[in-house]
């Protein structure tokens, strides 16, 4: 079975680099540094550190305070991460900086992920969360290179399609030296898929150990005086194509009971923007976009966030959370942040990328759900400009199911330190 799935990976090869290139017209970044693809990284890397690898924004964030913690545990040990998708990457830069080094994870290609191993020479491959390279984790296996899946999760649909290779899944699982799960349904979805029992331990979601950091509450309580934000705000977050454009029709619709309310909306990918902008002048909406560092004056009605890595300052510039990918089907998007600045949150129906986080959420009153229906998302988000009593109670409930069920990040660690050997 691996052999079929390489040859067919060296088959798709062309379109792959057709998908690169179509990609890039909208995010020039897809057209450059191919070779890293293919593993070509020497002179990028330093040796014999700790590989992490986050696939893209939501892992990068995630992985965010495991990094920071291990470049305190041992400040010699060089750490390299690697992504897929340029925002991943870009991520990376911003938010770690010269700390690490930085390349894209090559494709799942044996030539390419030897060429990757043998440059870096790993002590310690960490992946955030669930990508099952065959053979990436072969070649690891091979080489007696220690692999831990952090922060694992594994959704009901992804564990039936595993399913349907079940010995090839099997024999993956078994080269995979520790699997730290999210929770007991996940790691039970791994053992059935044939991970064995002694391969699996549960830790919790590292999602949760998340804190405000000094800088952003700063940048916070600068941005709320110089903007003058004495009116109420509310956020749309990640946001995906057939989202905005019932986010704004909502918005139109508030803004007759609020004429001073502001939507800040920050759509997912960078390559929208433009696109989410023409939806905001066709609706005949004074905006201002963030990246012009305009200040919203009283007759703003739209703050278009079109930058990267201002999430979790924005949430704490609002009033009421809107989570998106949620009334599309794309799962749902992390709802922890907006929860850290104890805001009552609003969801689609669509969540099941964090199903359990937003469960949680559900049981302790700390978000509504609204479906497919603007009217509903309209008056769950009008009820709470209203009732400020219930929506600061709704912010409250949400901040302590975040703080409730942070320690995941503490127990990862230790594991960790049984598999370095030096620092």
């Amino acid at each position: 079975m691996q052999y079929f799935y390489t040859f067919l990976l060296y088959l798709i090869q062309p379109f792959v680099w057709i998908r690169l290139l179509c990609r890039s017209i909208k995010a020039p970044a897809y057209r450059h540094r191919w070779l890293e693809r293919y593993g070509f990284c020497r002179h990028k890397v330093q040796s014999n550190g700790i590989l992490i690898h986050a696939v893209s924004v939501g892992e990068t964030a995630a992985a965010v305070p495991l990094i920071k913690a291990l470049k305190k545990q041992y400040p010699d040990m060089p750490i390299t991460v690697t992504t897929m998708t340029p925002t991943g990457s870009e991520r990376v830069t911003t938010l770690l900086g010269q700390n690490v080094s930085h390349v894209y994870l090559p494709y799942d290609l044996p030539g390419a992920v030897n060429r990757f191993i043998n440059t870096l020479k790993p002590q310690l491959v960490i992946i955030i969360e669930t990508e099952l390279w065959p053979n990436f984790i072969t070649a690891l296996y091979q080489k007696q290179i220690p692999l831990i899946i952090a922060n694992a999760r594994l959704s009901e649909r992804s564990a039936k399609g595993y399913a349907k290779f079940a010995h090839f899944t099997q024999t993956i699982l078994s080269r995979i030296t520790l699997i730290a799960a999210q929770n007991e349904q996940d790691g039970q979805r791994f053992i059935d898929l044939g991970l064995p029992t002694s391969h699996l331990t549960v830790t919790g979601s590292i999602k949760y150990d998340i804190s405000l950091q000094a800088a952003e509450q700063d940048k916070i309580a600068q941005r709320r005086d110089k903007w003058q934000l004495n009116r109420p705000v509310w956020i749309a977050a990640s946001t995906h194509s057939g989202e905005d454009e019932i986010i704004l029709s909502v918005h139109q619709k508030l803004l007759h009971q609020h004429p001073d309310l502001l939507l800040i909306l920050v759509p997912r990918h960078p390559e929208r923007f433009k696109e989410v902008e023409k939806q905001v002048i066709n609706k005949s909406l004074d905006y201002v976009l963030l990246s012009q560092q305009s200040m919203p004056t009283a007759e703003t009605a739209v703050l278009l966030g079109d930058t990267m890595g201002e999430l979790v300052t924005l949430y704490g510039l609002s009033d009421i959370a809107f989570i998106g990918g949620s009334l599309v089907e794309r799962g749902g998007h992390n709802p922890l942040e907006a929860a850290l600045h104890k805001i009552p949150i609003i969801t689609g129906p669509y969540t099941f990328n964090f199903k359990l986080i937003f469960q949680q959420l559900q049981q302790a009153g700390g978000v509504l759900v609204a479906n497919k229906n603007p009217d509903e998302l309209y008056h769950l988000v009008l009820n709470l400009i209203d009732d400020k009593t219930a929506a600061q109670q709704m912010g409250e409930c949400a901040y302590q199911v975040l703080r409730q069920n942070q320690g995941a990040l503490g127990r990862l660690l230790k594991l960790i330190q049984g598999y370095i050997t030096h620092a």
